[in-house]
């Protein structure tokens, strides 16, 4: 488990392999979730990166018929 500090400014630092791991840049926009006393940063990524990634999910049970619009 990797840790990090919260500055007198209220900032973190990733740490590098946490960094690499999720390929994150310099600059890059996080979206911040807090939910039941726990903080989730998730990467914002663009529309073109995200084309294909549900590609073969069978999404038939995803909604009920009357959910549908």
């Amino acid at each position: 488990m990797v840790h990090t500090v919260v500055s007198s400014k209220y900032q973190i630092v990733i740490p590098r392999e946490v960094r690499k791991k999720l390929d994150l840049e310099k600059g890059q926009i996080l979206q911040i979730v807090a939910r039941n006393g726990v903080i989730t940063l998730v990467p914002d990524r663009p529309l073109r990166e995200l084309r294909g990634y549900l590609k073969g999910l069978d999404a038939s049970a995803a909604r009920d018929e009357e959910d549908r619009l």
